[in-house]
């Protein structure tokens, strides 16, 4: 049995949550993505940018949309 993944369409300027593991914060935190790359080794990368200033980029499993 194949297990068919829900496809996420983000784009720049969109608003994500980013994973704790990247911020070091106790739960997911808002930003705006600045860049999406394919890169041939890892997939999908997004590039984000936190209120604070901060960037943080990896692939696209650790965000997720603000619906």
């Amino acid at each position: 049995m194949i297990k068919e993944e829900k496809d996420t369409i983000m784009i720049v300027k969109d608003y994500v949550l980013v994973a704790p593991q990247l911020t070091h914060k106790e739960d997911w935190v808002r930003g705006q993505i600045i860049g999406i790359e394919d890169n041939p080794f890892r997939g999908n990368v997004i590039t984000v940018r936190m209120e604070d200033g901060n960037v943080y980029w990896d692939v696209v499993n650790n965000f997720k949309e603000i619906k």
